[in-house]
């Protein structure tokens, strides 16, 4: 459920903002809305702070080895962040720096390798004495039309090119690509590199020693973020008259606890029901199984919108029942449950909430179960050739599976206008949901009719009857009846093809499962078609399977969540996801 909030108005002296403010932290109850934007030097520092420690914690964790800290508290204290910041970022620099360099030097070796080693320095000392050694690229054929009285040292021969050295007493301009110097010979290239590429190797241990700062610096990392928002909550805080004020919400069973804290703090307070102008955050209070959805909600950052529906538990049963279909498989469901084991053995410490790891179990669960209903374990051919049975053999049967695709898409549907009809009693336009309800129906028969070529029943048309006429009377109930059926005929327009589409868009199911389990198949074939080769058996079965377990669960992104988001949620049940969450200030 959404929990009902307070509008609440809070007016105290200018003097006693911040120590007012370190007390409303204190309580975490108060989400705050800036009456202004919040500026001031201090926040610009802290800003600027928070990007060079986010910078650094980005380089450190990019790092191969993770160094536990053995920092005392009398260490902390004494490290300066911003000093250790800086240093990080500028060994960073330093690397980047030296590696193009040493790139670029590579290059140079390469390109003057077949030159053998020279001094370009000597070279230009002997012009002094009017002597000239120039490096020239010259066509082979072209050697016999140079000047005897150019001496011409070859070098090497490259496709039809001569590589040389021409010598020479005086200036000569021949008409042949000359190779200009570089500032250094080749050995001295060479050293230089050697060198360049020790003090990189210098430079990436020092770095590797900066990996013990990684946790002290996401700790710090988390008290800046609070700090920030103090800040934040501090300068965006309204001014008038030496008096500052702030506007926020808290859920409604605070309300005593915080006219007590008006009372002993001697703030004027103001609370309200929020209008329908405001915007109040959002706090999603449900039961511990309907909260195994909190993870999903925050990897696709949405929440519903303060005056719109939770949908949380039909969210979640759905959404797990879907994961079943889409992936489809025992083995895999198996697959998934086992790695979820190890992954809370592992980082359970580390996860503030535990959902996410239940989330996966109810998940992997579904995908056991559905495997062992169809008869798909690993692949399904040489499951049931094995003699092992499907539990339920209709889900094999694709007319059935299809149909019941189509039930799931008319049932959920139909559970997202009921509770839009739910909300909008005793209005007469709970009504029109009824009848919106009746179409979803008329949509399944006509995607059984259509699809699977099944007889459309008698019954139907009295639903298509009484969904036309409750639309087109109850969508927009008003005094004039012409204005209400204009309205009602707008909106049953796009309700008639959409409902019908909206059914027909849960075959998806059906289609991504199936596609699952044909790749799992095929990869068994493959393995199987290599003979007695037990290393090519094992290394194709993995592979295949491995690609098949990762896909699953992005086809569940991509299609189960869809219907859920989009179907479901927006089109039917009306919730735009356009939701604030909750986020009190607190310490």
């Amino acid at each position: 459920m959404i929990v009902p909030m307070k509008k609440i108005a809070l007016i105290m002296q200018a003097k006693d903002a911040s120590s007012s403010m370190m007390r409303l932290r204190k309580e975490g109850i108060v989400h705050i809305e800036h009456q202004q934007p919040p500026k001031s030097r201090d926040l610009t520092l802290l800003y600027e702070e928070l990007g060079l420690l986010n910078r650094s914690i980005e380089i450190i964790s990019q790092r191969t080895i993770k160094e536990e800290n053995a920092f005392t508290k009398e260490d902390k204290k004494i490290i300066d962040f911003k000093k250790t910041s800086l240093h990080i970022v500028d060994l960073v620099k330093r690397i980047d720096y030296l590696e193009e360099y040493a790139k670029e030097l590579k290059q140079k070796v390469l390109d003057w390798q077949l030159w053998g080693d020279f001094d370009p320095v000597l070279i230009e000392r002997l012009k002094k004495s009017n002597i000239y050694i120039k490096f020239y690229q010259i066509p082979e054929k072209e050697l016999k039309n140079i000047s005897e009285e150019i001496i011409v040292k070859k070098i090497s021969i490259k496709s039809g090119m001569v590589y040389c050295l021409l010598i020479s007493k005086g200036k000569n301009d021949l008409p042949f690509k000359e190779i200009e110097l570089p500032k250094t010979g080749l050995n001295k290239m060479k050293e230089r590199l050697s060198q360049d590429e020790a003090e990189i190797n210098e430079l990436k241990k020092e770095l590797d020693k900066t990996n013990c700062y990684y946790q002290l610096f996401l700790d710090k990392r988390n008290n800046l973020k609070r700090e920030i928002e103090f800040q934040e909550a501090l300068n965006g805080m309204g001014q008038a008259q030496g008096l500052v004020y702030l506007v926020g919400y808290a859920p409604v069973e605070c309300e005593q606890s915080l006219l007590n804290l008006a009372k002993k703090e001697k703030w004027g307070i103001f609370l309200t029901q929020p209008g329908e102008e405001d915007n109040p955050p959002v706090l999603l209070r449900n039961s511990k199984w309907v909260s195994l959805i909190s993870p999903v909600y925050k990897l696709m950052e949405v929440v519903p919108g303060y005056r719109e529906l939770d949908v949380s538990p039909i969210f979640l049963l759905f959404l797990a029942l879907f994961f079943g279909m889409i992936i489809g498989d025992a083995g895999y469901g198996l697959v998934y449950f086992i790695l979820t084991f190890f992954a809370q053995r592992k980082y359970s410490q580390k996860v503030k909430g535990k959902q996410v790891f239940f989330l996966f179990y109810l998940f992997s669960s579904c995908a056991i179960m559905w495997g062992f209903l169809s008869g798909t374990f690993f692949g399904q051919e040489w499951y049931l050739a094995s003699g092992f049975k499907a539990l339920t053999p209709a889900l094999n049967n694709t007319k059935f599976l299809m149909a019941l695709c189509f039930l799931l898409g008319a049932i959920q549907l139909s559970l997202a206008h009921t509770l839009q009809a739910l909300k909008k009693l005793p209005s007469l336009e709970a009504l029109a949901d009824v009848g919106f309800i009746c179409l979803l129906w008329v949509g399944f028969l006509l995607a059984k009719m259509f699809i699977l070529e099944d007889p459309f029943p008698y019954f139907g048309k009295w639903l298509v009857w009484a969904g036309v006429l409750l639309i087109i009377f109850f969508v927009s109930p008003r005094k004039n009846l012409f204005r209400t059926i204009g309205a009602g005929l707008g909106t049953l327009a796009l309700g008639i093809m959409g409902n019908f589409g909206d059914v027909v868009s849960y075959i998806r199911l059906f289609a991504v499962g199936l596609a699952g389990v044909a790749v799992a198949d095929s990869v068994n074939m493959l393995a199987a078609g290599v003979g007695t080769n037990i290393i090519a058996k094992v290394f194709i079965l993995f592979i295949g399977h491995s690609i098949n377990i990762v896909l699953g669960p992005i086809s569940v992104l991509v299609h189960g969540i869809r219907l859920n988001v989009l179907e479901f949620s927006l089109l039917h049940g009306n919730v735009t996801w356009s939701g604030l969450a909750y986020k009190p200030l607190r310490e």
